[in-house]
């Protein structure tokens, strides 16, 4: 970064300035709430939150100085302002694969393509039609072809058979008010997720176990009493939350 493009110590004190303000509007929205999920409050820790971390860089950028302080960021879901009796749902489902043997892969797909020698390439594959010219080399092909072939569910369950590797994965039931219209939003299916109608969420992830095991390391011989505890089928598994 140029002397030029370095912040002042005007700017330090006037971003400090801001997080007074944020404090000021955070409590007062605390205190004239209206219950337990005021739309008001979370929209006051968030900016709370935003006007702290900018303080905080610029603090550091001036003085290379830290605040004592914290504030995280929030990775929760706004309060509920859905329908009480939703008549319509939408299920939104992210599962994340790393590709990690792509010859096993590539083997799957192919014995896909030879008991279905009339298979359909992909669209988007770029592999001209016919099971021998389908598969070959082309990752992006056998993809094609195992999750046509599969149900999304299925490949979960097998993945490791098919050369993938599990990442996150997170499922958002939301409310709608009306069911969509046939093909209304297949053209761009994701972008009207509206977080404040998500009824519950479903998250997967190794951070999870990250987080136990730092929990159980913490525990000592407390941990070692709760480690067959009933219902752990897995991090985040059947837990439902608007976290």
């Amino acid at each position: 970064m140029s002397d030029a493009a370095q912040p002042t110590a005007a700017e330090v004190r006037a971003a400090a300035e801001a997080v007074k303000a944020a404090l000021d509007r955070h409590l007062d929205a605390v205190e004239r709430r209206s219950g337990e999920d005021d739309p008001a409050v979370y929209a006051a820790f968030n900016d709370l939150a935003a006007t702290a971390e900018a303080y905080d860089e610029l603090l550091y950028d001036v003085y290379d100085e830290v605040t004592p302080f914290e504030i995280p960021g929030d990775d929760t879901l706004p309060a509920y302002a859905g329908p009480e009796e939703p008549s319509a749902l939408s299920v939104l489902i992210r599962r994340d694969y790393a590709v990690v043997e792509p010859q096993r892969l590539l083997a799957q797909a192919q014995r896909v393509a030879d008991l279905d020698p009339d298979i359909d390439t992909p669209p988007g594959t770029g592999a001209p039609a016919g099971a021998a010219s389908i598969v070959g080399s082309s990752v992006h092909a056998a993809l094609g072809v195992l999750f046509g072939e599969y149900e999304p569910d299925e490949i979960a369950s097998r993945h490791k058979e098919f050369g993938l590797e599990e990442g996150d994965s997170t499922l958002w039931v939301a409310a709608a008010d009306d069911p969509a219209e046939p093909g209304e939003w297949l053209a761009a299916p994701f972008d009207q997720a509206d977080p404040q109608r998500v009824i519950c969420r479903f998250d997967v992830s190794a951070v999870f176990d990250e987080e136990l095991d730092l929990d159980d390391g913490d525990d000592g011989e407390d941990g070692l009493l709760d480690e067959d505890g009933p219902g752990d089928d897995g991090p985040g598994a059947g837990v439902p939350s608007r976290r």
